[in-house]
Order: structure tokens, then sequence, then C-alpha cells
């Protein structure tokens, strides 16, 4: 009895160091690279998540370099990285922080777009107001403070039809530590649609700190109690 004990006391105690690594390891939406491929993205010269410092990209080009990729790809995994290194790169440059958020949310209501353009400009509007949240915070320094991105992005998957598992992947992410109801759902999704979507499926099986951490798909996974 005295061990069966133990062995739970451990087991517990194992879970909850590895649930507080990965929260101290920073926002998924910003500490993860996304892998894409070789795709064309902004400039990155880090073997690692973050810029090195040493970087020479003049951000007063931010904005539109960043919006050229956007309406060059389909892939919302393009999306997620090239978004995820601008958001990077805005941190140090307030007005080029507030002029890609204005230029990605005013795609987001052109009139002229069909609905699938239409639902990757949400989806842009969504994920780049949630980037900004995890990596600018939520005060002054946020040009996205008071925008509700999730909801746009399950907007974007709404005019999707439903059926795209990368942006579930990416709306899995986003609520993975403030869980809403439908986080779950998403995952799994997200990862029922990585069956034919071989990028995806790479993504989900990388880890997030190492490789002795969860793989994303396992991250995703993880159950926690919904906000009622």
């Amino acid at each position: 009895m005295k061990f069966a004990i133990q062995r739970v006391v451990f087991a517990t105690f194992l879970t909850l160091s590895v649930l507080a690594t990965i929260a101290l390891a920073g926002p998924p939406l910003i500490c993860h690279p996304f892998e894409i491929d070789g795709a064309k993205s902004l400039p990155w010269i880090s073997h690692d998540w973050k810029l090195t410092g040493t970087e020479s990209y003049d951000t007063k080009k931010l904005a539109a370099d960043t919006i050229a990729i956007l309406n060059s790809s389909q892939n919302v995994l393009v999306h997620m990285e090239t978004l995820r290194r601008a958001t990077l790169y805005a941190k140090s440059d307030p007005i080029a922080a507030k002029q890609l958020l204005m230029m990605v949310v005013s795609g987001s209501k052109d009139p002229k777009a069909n609905a699938q353009s239409e639902a990757l400009h949400l989806f842009d509007a969504g994920y780049l107001a949630e980037t900004y949240k995890q990596w600018l915070g939520e005060k002054g320094q946020n040009p996205a403070n008071g925008l509700d991105g999730y909801a746009l992005v399950k907007e974007a998957i709404h005019l999707r039809g439903d059926n795209d598992p990368q942006m579930e992947f990416a709306a899995a992410l986003i609520s993975l530590n403030d869980p809403a109801p439908d986080q779950r759902e998403f995952a799994q999704k997200a990862i029922a649609g990585a069956a034919k979507d071989s990028l995806l499926a790479r993504n989900l099986s990388t880890h997030f700190l190492g490789s002795n951490s969860e793989t994303m798909a396992e991250m995703i996974s993880r159950t926690k109690m919904a906000k009622e």
C-alpha cells in the first residue's frame, strides 16, 4: 500500500512538473517555430524560436513584406509561421506593429474577396491579434487590445466549411492555456485531418520544448477544464 501511494505521488509530481515546464516555456503561438517546408516567409537566421539580436531586417518594411507573403500563399501553416516571425519583429517597433495590424485587419474586410480568400483574411487578422496578445501583452503597447482574435479564427473555420485541419490546429493552440469549450474538438479535428496533410502531420509530431517534451499533438490534446 505504501509503495502504491508513493507511485501515485511520484506520477502526480511528474505530471505537474511537465505542465509547469510547458507553462514557463512561453506562449505556444510564439515559442515554437512551425515547419513550412522551405516556403517563403520573413527573413530568419536563428536556429531557435527567437530572434538572435543580430538581425538587420528593416522593420519599416514589415507590414508590406508580411502582406505580400500572406497573399502569395494559401497554406495556413505558412501564415502561422509568417505571423509568428512578424510579431517577434514587431515588438521592437510599435509603429510597425500597429501598421501591420491595421493592414491585416483591413484585408479581412475586403468586400471583393471570395469565401476562401475572406476566410484566410479573417484567419490572419485573428491569429495576428492572438500572437500580439501572447507576446506584446494586453496593455498599451499592444494595438490588438480589445480584438477577439479567437472569434475571428473560428469565423474563418466556419467559412472554410469546418474542414480545414490547419486552421483547427491554430484554434486549438490559441485556446490551449485558457481553453474554450470547443478547444478539444478543434484538437481532435486537427489530428484527424493530419492523415491527409503531411505537413500538418510533421508539425504535430514535433516537440514543443525538445525531445523529452510533449509533441504538439499531445500538447493540444491535454484536457483542461473549459471556462464555464
